[in-house]
């Protein structure tokens, strides 16, 4: 990869016929865009008709780019088929839980057609061949926001049935796994493996989607294969992951375990999408940079966000500097926008990009062109920003999964909050106190280099995380756990020894009731809770075998029952949040008990937001971003030099931040 920050826009001269690229990559320039991502969305455009190629287009634009001096990522044009392809193959398009796909919608097709792959891997190598002679081009986007597009085609299913058995040999071995005698559900052979559409337990329906999650494991290294035999050693892969969506980047993705997924890629990269204007918090940011950073465990690449974006998301003044800082402060070394031009036609016409669709550098051109000479001013300080953060939040695909088929609510009714939701109330809190995360994966085993571990509603694990768990708190590490962790095994079979199951002995409580909340409030004698602070979705009754209660709950029956519980284990500490409450309380409780595990807290906090790491000098980094509208202060602590305007800055000098400003500060350790 390029030593240099990179700061660039996808970029489709296909959705513009007529323009002049060489006007685009001019303004391109002079904004301080230094990187193009191109080729991914138009596979129609290369091959008009099955076997017919056409690159001219393509290799026009990156002779420019070259011109220019733009570098390009080339994305593999594989996640939306043309119609010829669909017409030649109708069953090429996906046969999911809810019916049949219709062709015109991208990533509707089955991942495991062989006529799929075989066209696929036939426009690749044609495309590698195509663009092998420019030097312009930094490395390769494996497809775009990959899914299984829920394939449930008689071929995945029986895709499906061989992955069973080389996991349980027998058909017996998987009926008790996943308590398949319930309802009669019990197979004689496997051949009795029925459609997995209609079945009703949720063992056996999470494992298909942890199937279906392997299935773009197994696509995109496939992919990487192909690429590999035509890319140079200097050239990178990378992949775009997102999010769960809700109308903007929110939780883990639920659909890919993007951390095996990430075994394809040299450099991860990632798409987050957020509200801007009065609704602008940045804890999109740093959530998304916290699982994109933790895939490699390295520096990683933002390869789409939004430069004015949805309807609606138009940013102040001042906000896309912000934004693209905050990118950096959490571990970016690129921040690329999606798009460059406002398109206009077809779906996306409102999602607008750097160039409104008059074509013309506006407004928000304008300020791009102060974040892209930001960029190259200062890429030799803030590249390849190292984190040293002290808190792991750790994810999995299987709790995730498992709170799909038992969420808090009873059969047939729909759940408030699903298993991001309750992630993100943890993370969010820790971000609004200015306690920087990790994010790491179920399969992690070392926490030593942390000083707590966090385990948002860990439903699904298995018996040896329990035990590494236990084992690190043993050792002197802190733990909090939220409810419902230990629930399950990895199968989503509900635990028969006490609750929290694994973990009892090391927080130092059981419990074996558990209900929805109704008028049940939460109440502390240790520190200050806010009034009227409210418990919801899902209460634990929790009974002390050791443990000391920092929290009860307030309500006629249930009154002074333990509901948050801190314990003392070994040389270690491990505290159970038994319930989801709101975060103005969880924010009060995160303040009392972050300072006992050793986790010092700044005397501000959210719309003031501090992010920092060291860089390749050796030296620290400081950010500070106001995320309000209101102009801040705050004390600075050390000596330092501002990167931003030069000036040297004293301990105890106030730094303002004008509303939606950020500062960035350079000191020696």
């Amino acid at each position: 990869m390029k030593d240099k920050l990179w700061f660039g826009a996808a970029y489709y001269p296909e959705y513009l016929p007529g323009r002049p690229i060489e006007e685009d990559m001019h303004l391109m320039r002079e904004a301080g865009i230094n990187l193009i991502r191109v080729a991914e969305s138009t596979w129609s455009t290369w091959e008009p008709r099955d076997g017919e190629f056409d690159f001219s287009l393509l290799c026009q634009t990156l002779e420019t780019a070259r011109k220019y001096g733009l570098d390009v990522i080339v994305g593999t044009p594989s996640y939306a088929i043309p119609p010829w392809l669909a017409n030649k193959y109708p069953d090429i398009l996906s046969d999911t839980h809810t019916g049949p796909c219709r062709y015109g919608h991208r990533q509707i097709f089955d991942l495991t057609h062989p006529a799929y792959r075989f066209h696929v891997e036939r426009l690749i190598r044609k495309l590698m061949e195509a663009v092998q002679p420019y030097s312009c081009v930094a490395g390769f986007q494996l497809d775009n926001e990959t899914k299984p597009y829920d394939t449930c085609s008689p071929r995945a299913q029986a895709q499906f049935r061989d992955w069973l058995k080389d996991r349980f040999v027998t058909a017996e071995a998987l009926n008790r796994a996943m308590g398949l005698a319930y309802w009669s559900n019990s197979l004689g052979s496997w051949d009795d493996l029925p459609d997995i559409r209609g079945t009703v337990n949720g063992s056996l329906g999470a494992e298909y989607q942890a199937f279906q999650r392997h299935l773009v494991t197994e696509f995109l290294l496939w992919q990487r294969r192909i690429v590999d035999e035509y890319r140079r050693p200097d050239q990178f892969v990378t992949h775009n992951f997102d999010f769960e969506w809700r109308n903007e980047s929110f939780g883990l993705q639920p659909v890919v375990d993007q951390f095996h997924a990430a075994e394809a890629v040299t450099v991860a990269g990632c798409d987050i999408y957020h509200k801007t204007a009065g609704q602008l918090t940045g804890a999109e940011i740093a959530f998304g940079g916290a699982v994109a950073r933790g895939l490699k465990k390295d520096n990683y690449l933002v390869l789409e966000t939004q430069a004015q974006g949805n309807f609606g998301w138009l940013p102040y003044p001042g906000q896309l500097r912000l934004q693209a800082f905050s990118h950096l402060a959490a571990g970016a070394d690129c921040v690329e926008y999606w798009h460059w031009h406002s398109i206009h036609n077809s779906f996306e016409s409102y999602w607008k990009g750097v160039l409104s669709h008059d074509m013309t550098p506006g407004a928000v051109y304008q300020e791009a062109t102060s974040i892209g000479r930001d960029f190259e001013r200062l890429s030799e300080h803030l590249l390849h920003l190292k984190k040293q953060n002290r808190v792991a939040v750790m994810v999995s695909s299987r709790s995730q999964t498992g709170f799909q088929w038992f969420p808090t609510c009873q059969p047939g009714e729909t759940p408030e909050r699903n298993y991001s939701d309750y992630l993100r109330w943890l993370c969010d809190s820790l971000y609004r106190l200015n306690v920087e995360y990790d994010i790491i994966s179920d399969e992690e085993r070392d926490f030593s280099q942390y000083d707590l571990l966090v385990l948002p509603c860990l439903y699904s694990a298995t018996d040896d995380l329990f035990a590494s768990v236990t084992e690190y708190v043993k050792n002197g590490g802190n733990l909090l756990a939220a409810f419902r962790t230990g629930f399950a095994d990895q199968y989503l079979k509900i635990r028969e020894g006490r609750q929290p199951y694994g973990l009892a002995d090391c927080l130092g409580i059981h419990y074996d009731r558990f209900t929805k909340p109704l008028e049940v409030k939460l109440s502390a004698t240790k520190f200050h809770m806010p009034e009227h602070v409210c418990v919801l979705d899902w209460m634990e009754l929790l009974e002390l075998d050791g443990a000391q209660a920092v929290c009860s709950y307030r309500h006629p029956v249930w009154g002074g029952t333990p509901a948050v519980t801190l314990n003392r284990y070994g040389q270690g500490q491990a505290a159970y949040l038994g319930c989801y409450f709101e975060s103005k309380g969880l924010e009060s409780l995160l303040q009392y008990l972050l300072p006992r595990f050793g986790i010092g807290l700044p005397p501000f906090m959210f719309p003031l937001i501090h992010r920092t790491g060291i860089n390749r000098q050796g030296n620290r980094v400081e950010y500070y971003f106001n995320y309000s509208g209101e102009s801040q202060q705050i004390s600075c602590p050390c000596h330092a030099v501002s990167l931003l305007n030069g000036k040297v800055i004293a301990p105890g000098d106030t730094l303002h931040l004008s509303p939606w400003e950020v500062q960035i500060l350079e000191r020696q350790i």
